[in-house]
């Protein structure tokens, strides 16, 4: 194996996990408290890990490029590529919604609120989806100064936030607040979409892959643990300017500290760490959008029709983020809830179980032991994942 190439293979698993969700984690267990949000956390982890192995599974039965849409028509036949079909466009369009309106109220903080809602959306929108537009090879030369950004902001705030923890905000312990939000920690620990992509990148050596995905999983959850500690340290739960409120007004963990920590770097910091974490997923996200539309549909992304292509990844997004200012939290638990559980943590399951006990691939290339059992596992971890989403819509 190829360390460097595994390690620089398990960054890309990392860095795609990592993103606008990180910024809703501490919002959505803020009634938790820290160690029932850490529990879920290793749960969804070790979800992702073996359903990325699963995927690996089907891309090595799978012609080389092969993508979820091709191997669900391959193993599951017409309906599970309709309806892999269908799941694709409404995660990535949950994802665009909540990135345009994070985004957009970025915009309006960085102009002191002063400016209106749906021009921060529209400002947002036009500069970085200009840079979709631009092509691939532009979008990667912005992502790398993005993550650059993005990696000096967060230990920025490490360093700036880690003196003024509250040690008593840490007595909280709830375990229901934490399984409510299930929802939106399926998003931020979703990187599976790229295993496709990836296996072909690391020319389908198995150990080199299965590598990525165990070490490049285990970035995110480490993120994780260090961020909501900080927040969760900084910020009260309760009051007019805490998690709580943020919660009900939809915003992001950042918000707070504008009220808490006034004349404070903390903020400043803060905000530029959700900036750069928000655009990096928008930009992904709206790329792969716009690829896949491309393909689906049949049009070649040049002159017009691409400028059409774009409006039709960006112009709903604006539409309804502009109607429902608050949408970031509700639009990555629908992303989350739905799209990534059926999606990315279902599709894959149902796969290589009609792919093993039905298309005689038996033990071929096979990534996750337990046979089954580990596999009926998952499939009812998802359908309680599913039914949190449903109880939340209802209550």
């Amino acid at each position: 194996m190829n360390f460097l190439k595994a390690f620089g293979g398990a960054l890309l698993v990392g860095g795609t996990a990592i993103g606008a969700g990180m910024l809703a984690l501490p919002v959505v267990t803020a009634n938790a408290g820290l160690l029932p949000s850490y529990v879920i956390y290793l749960i969804c982890w070790i979800f992702s890990a073996c359903t990325g192995l699963l995927l690996l599974e089907v891309c090595l039965w799978m012609p080389n490029d092969a993508n979820i849409i091709s191997m669900a028509s391959h193993l599951l036949g017409p309906i599970g590529k309709g309806v892999a079909w269908v799941l694709y466009l409404f995660l990535f369009y949950c994802l665009t919604i909540a990135y345009v309106a994070g985004g957009g109220a970025f915009i309006v903080a960085l102009f002191g609120g002063k400016l209106p809602h749906i021009l921060g959306l529209l400002i947002f929108t036009v500069i970085f989806g200009s840079c979709v537009y631009m092509g691939t090879r532009f979008v990667d030369r912005v992502n790398v100064l993005l993550m650059i950004g993005l990696g000096v902001s967060y230990f920025l705030f490490l360093y700036f936030g880690s003196s003024k923890i509250q040690f008593d905000y840490f007595k909280r312990a709830n375990a229901i607040p934490a399984i409510m939000a299930l929802p939106v920690i399926f998003t931020s620990f979703s990187y599976q979409g790229i295993i496709p992509s990836l296996t072909t990148y690391l020319e389908r050596n198995a150990k080199t892959v299965r590598f990525a995905i165990l070490v490049g999983t285990a970035f995110p959850f480490l993120a994780y643990i260090v961020w909501q500690l900080l927040i969760t340290g900084l910020i009260p739960v309760d009051g007019p300017h805490g998690l709580m409120a943020a919660e009900m007004q939809g915003s992001t963990a950042v918000e707070p500290l504008r009220h808490v920590f006034p004349n404070s770097p903390i903020y400043l910091v803060g905000q530029f760490f959700g900036a750069f974490a928000l655009t990096t997923s928008f930009l992904g996200v709206t790329l792969g959008l716009l690829d896949f539309l491309s393909d689906g549909l049949q049009v070649a992304k040049i002159g017009l029709r691409k400028f059409l292509l774009c409006c039709l990844v960006y112009i709903p997004p604006v539409i309804i983020a502009a109607y429902n200012p608050r949408i970031f939290l509700t639009a990555l638990g629908y992303a989350g809830g739905v799209g990534c559980a059926l999606l990315l943590g279902l599709l894959p399951v149902l796969m290589v179980w009609r792919g093993r006990y039905y298309k005689d691939y038996g033990v071929l290339h096979r990534q996750l032991p337990g046979g089954r059992m580990i596999l009926t596992l998952l499939i009812v971890f998802v359908i309680f994942e599913l039914i949190v989403e449903f109880t939340k819509e209802l209550l």
